[in-house]
């Protein structure tokens, strides 16, 4: 194998991002005052130093709606001064009436692949974002997402078991469009009526040709890095999208609160040993071209 790629990853200015100024807020991957700081890319490179990781993509963290560009400049300026990251997941707002004023904008940053809004949705008000449960059936966001198809843009597609059905609409309805299914679908309730509600939505979005998997973020709801909770999770999706339809992403920092990066490579190659063919895949190969990423 070449080397890793790195399909989930942040860097951050704490000074830029809302919610880690002021007031603790409470988030969905529980305290994290180890993180209420700066992570700049240098970090970022010792955390994965050995790890055999070569290439990454930088997801958004949620600037100011107003300073998505600013965000997506900054990133640019740290991979022309750095050569990390290798590609960009930007943000922009695709409730607006026509969100192509803004992907104008994003245009302009050669590093940009895709794009995210963060659409999920909960009961739980810890691990609510968006601010309805059913915007994947909203006629403006499908319009706006559909839009992505004349730039050439993916986009990272995050949502609970319970909002699957709507997102699988969403992809259907923009068949030109490549969906990255953010953090293995969101698994968060683990009880076995959890697992089923999250396999039937898993096995709906799949049968969209135009949905991946991303395998990031598994330990955000049980707040450690558990190598088999990994692979049954890795397992499944697999199982479910196939192994050209998966991709690995570290989610760090977030990951940092419980575990180090290289403990966390470490759980996917395990969880992958038995088949040079699905660690290839999902270590490199599907987020190489999904992300359109230069060998």
């Amino acid at each position: 194998m070449t080397g890793i790629v790195d399909a989930h990853h942040h860097i951050w200015r704490q000074a830029d991002l809302p919610w880690l100024v002021g007031p603790m807020q409470p988030r969905i991957f529980g305290p994290y005052e180890a993180i209420r700081r700066d992570y700049p890319i240098r970090e970022y490179l010792d955390d994965l130093a050995g790890t055999g990781v070569v290439k990454s993509v930088y997801v958004q963290t949620n600037w100011a709606k107003e300073r998505f560009e600013d965000e997506t400049a900054w990133v640019q300026r740290t991979s022309e001064q750095t050569g990390w990251p290798h590609a960009i997941v930007a943000y922009a707002d695709f409730g607006a009436d026509d969100v192509r004023p803004q992907l104008d904008l994003l245009k302009r940053y050669r590093l940009v692949r895709g794009v995210r809004m963060q659409l999920h949705w909960h009961e739980n008000p810890l691990y609510r974002f968006a601010r309805r449960a059913d915007l994947c059936a909203d006629p403006t966001i499908r319009r706006n997402v559909t839009r992505l198809a004349d730039y050439g843009w993916s986009f990272d597609l995050q949502v609970f078991a319970p909002q699957m059905p709507d997102a699988a609409g969403l992809a259907e309805a923009c068949p030109n469009v490549t969906f990255v299914l953010q953090h293995a679908g969101m698994l968060e309730d683990l009880s076995p009526t959890g697992r089923s509600e999250w396999r039937a939505g898993m096995v709906r979005l799949a049968a969209c040709p135009n949905v991946v998997c991303k395998l990031s973020g598994l330990g955000t709801f049980i707040h450690r890095n558990d190598p088999a909770h990994i692979a049954g999770i890795l397992t499944d999706s697999v199982a479910i999208f196939g192994v050209d339809r998966c991709l690995f992403g570290s989610n760090f920092p977030i990951e940092k609160l419980w575990t180090s990066y290289r403990d966390l490579v470490d759980a996917y190659l395990d969880a992958v040993k038995s088949s040079p063919l699905l660690r290839d895949a999902i270590l490199r190969d599907t987020a190489m071209r999904v992300y359109c990423l230069a060998p």
